[in-house]
C-alpha cells in the first residue's frame, strides 16, 4: 500500500506569502490530480506560535536567513510564516483536502522546529506518523510540496530511515535555495536511496 505525503502547502510558501518558494503554487494542480491513486492522504502543515525561536524576529540583531546556534543544533531564522489561526498558515486555497485523513502539524513547539512529517529538528521528537502508517500497512512513501530543500528533505531522508520505500515525486516539490541547498538537498536524497518518479509514472 501506497501513501501520498503532501508536505507544507500552505499560503506563506506560496506566490505573495511571507515565506515564498518561487512557483510554490504550480505544485497544487500537480498534486490534486495524484490524490486519487493512493491508499492514504497525509498533509503537514507548519503551525507555529507567534514568537517562534525559529524567528529571526525573536532574536535581537538577527535577520532572516541567518543562523544561530540552539539546542539541537544549527537554525536557520526564517521570516516570521506559518503563525497559527493566519491565513498564511492555511492551506492553499485551491488545493484539495477533503480526501486528506491526517495532518500533521509542525513547529508548534516554540522552542524548536520541525522540518520533518517524522521527526523534530531535534532527531528524537516523534510526530507519530510512523506507528500511523504501519498500522495501515504504508510500505511506500510519495512526498510533494514545499520546500524540496528543506521540509521535502527532511521528510524524505526520516522516512527513509523509519523503513519506507520513499518516492520524491519530481514536478510535485519546489525549493527555496538558499546558497546551493536545492542542489544539496537532491544529492542527499539520491545517496540515501530515494526513488525520483514524476506524476505521469504514478498508478491508482
Amino acid at each position: 500500500m501506497k501513501a501520498l505525503i503532501i508536505v507544507d502547502v500552505q499560503n506563506d510558501f506560496c506566490e505573495d506569502g511571507a515565506l515564498e518558494v518561487p512557483n510554490g503554487s504550480s505544485v497544487v494542480p500537480v498534486i490534486n490530480k495524484l490524490i486519487d491513486r493512493f491508499d492514504a492522504i497525509i498533509q503537514t502543515q507548519d503551525w507555529h506560535p507567534s514568537g517562534h525561536h525559529s524567528f529571526a524576529s525573536s532574536h535581537d540583531g538577527k535577520s532572516p536567513y541567518e543562523t544561530v546556534e540552539l539546542d539541537y543544533g544549527t537554525q536557520v531564522l526564517w521570516p516570521d510564516h506559518c503563525v497559527q489561526g493566519t491565513n498564511g498558515a492555511d492551506f492553499h486555497k485551491e488545493l484539495q483536502t477533503d480526501k486528506s485523513q491526517v495532518i500533521i502539524r509542525k513547529g508548534f513547539r516554540a522552542p524548536i522546529d520541525s522540518y520533518s512529517t517524522f521527526y523534530e529538528n531535534d532527531q528524537k521528537t516523534k510526530t507519530g506518523l510512523t506507528g500511523y502508517l504501519k498500522d495501515r500497512g504504508i510500505t511506500d512513501l510519495y512526498v510533494t510540496g514545499l520546500a524540496t530543500d528543506f521540509c521535502v528533505k527532511w521528510s524524505v531522508l526520516d522516512g527513509i530511515k523509519e523503513g519506507f520505500n520513499v518516492h520524491i515525486v519530481e514536478d510535485a516539490v519546489r525549493g527555496i535555495d538558499l546558497e546551493g541547498s536545492l542542489d544539496e538537498a537532491w544529492k542527499e536524497m539520491k545517496e540515501a536511496g530515494v526513488t525520483v518518479t514524476t506524476s505521469d509514472k504514478i498508478s491508482g
